[in-house]
């Protein structure tokens, strides 16, 4: 077995002092403290869990060894378990594997029409409420913290903030941290009198967010903050007061708005909660360009400019250009049925994971 026994021990000590923690009353007057002790303590339980029963099934195995030299039926049940301890072995394995840091954490996705006018905003549409769907269907809620819509219902650019209901799942980035890049249309637009074909294209940004805004360091001082009217579809105005915020970071010239709540001080909020998500994910990005300097890339890639993925209309085909996948049932992967398509890429990381251990 190739997982070290100090590496399980080392796991169970710290499983335990979690457990203590969080039984203390006291940590449970900082929320942030709490929420961050419960993450990892969530984290560690399926490895605690496999571990229990392969401790378990071992025992098993070694008692009916025993009463299989007086009672021959124990052999078929010794067998049986043998398959059961390798089966457990190989979770353990896979569940101690160096994996993704921010696979608990939750997110902010950002949502751009790119090339294609008014069919590029509605398909950016289109995949909005394509994860949405996802979303609902798998304990995730999503909430809108900015959005400028076209005339016509067409997204120009929507930012979503996806979080887990339930504590003791996987977080959002698991699922969705393999939809950064460019997705692509090939399709008749609704606006196209000739019948002919136009590709269009939309962009998807996607950060972990941070536990806390206080947790990335931003600099007062390197901030423009600007505040403005609230608009709606085609840019019109839909509140009388200069409630919408634009906060622009200097240093990067990163730029986020946020116009979805009625206040000032709750927009200044949501914003500087996108910008803290986008400023970490660069900081993480540059670190790992410099460790993976003269290394294959691995299956996820963050490149803005990668064209990830075809969804063409004619075919009804849905092409996932990293890893070759390709399916005819794009009417449901757009009704949010993504789960065929997240495991095919899900896997390929797993694989690209243990190639590198390996």
């Amino acid at each position: 077995m190739s997982n070290s026994p100090s590496m399980v021990d080392d796991i169970l000590s710290e499983y335990q002092g979690l457990e203590a923690q969080l039984s203390d009353p006291e940590l449970h007057n900082d929320p942030a403290a709490a929420r961050k002790v419960g993450k990892r303590f969530t984290q560690l339980q399926p490895i605690i869990q496999t571990y229990n029963k392969l401790q378990s099934a071992r025992e098993d195995h070694e008692a009916a060894q025993e009463m299989a030299q007086e009672d021959s039926e124990f052999a078929a049940e010794a067998t049986r378990l043998e398959g059961e301890i390798e089966t457990l072995e190989e979770q353990l394995t896979d569940l101690l594997a160096p994996r993704d840091p921010h696979d608990a954490d939750d997110i902010v996705m950002e949502i751009k029409s790119g090339a294609g006018g008014e069919e590029a905003a509605l398909f950016a549409g289109e995949l909005a409420r394509m994860y949405q769907r996802y979303a609902e269907r798998h304990g995730f809620t999503t909430e809108i913290l900015g959005l400028n819509e076209t005339d016509l219902g067409g997204v120009k650019d929507m930012t979503l903030s996806i979080r887990a209901k339930n504590p003791g799942r996987d977080g959002a980035w698991a699922d969705f941290k393999f939809e950064g890049g460019v997705h692509r249309v090939q399709r008749v637009p609704v606006t196209e009198s000739q019948g002919r074909i136009q590709t269009s294209a939309a962009g998807v940004l996607v950060y972990p967010e941070p536990d806390e805004v206080e947790d990335v360091e931003i600099d007062e001082k390197d901030l423009r903050v600007d505040v403005y009217r609230s608009s709606g579809k085609g840019g019109q105005g839909v509140n009388t007061t200069d409630s919408a915020v634009r906060i622009t970071h200097l240093p990067t010239g990163v730029v986020v708005t946020c116009q979805k709540e009625r206040s000032q001080i709750q927009n200044r909020a949501r914003a500087m909660q996108v910008l803290a998500a986008r400023l970490q994910q660069m900081k993480e990005e540059q670190i790992e360009a410099e460790q993976a300097e003269g290394r294959a890339a691995q299956i996820r890639t963050m490149d803005r400019s990668e064209r990830i993925r075809t969804y063409n209309f004619p075919e009804s085909r849905v092409s996932d250009h990293r890893i070759g996948y390709k399916a005819n049932n794009l009417d449901a992967v757009l009704g949010g049925d993504l789960e065929a398509l997240f495991g095919a890429l899900k896997e390929a990381e797993r694989a690209k994971r243990l190639e590198a251990e390996g």
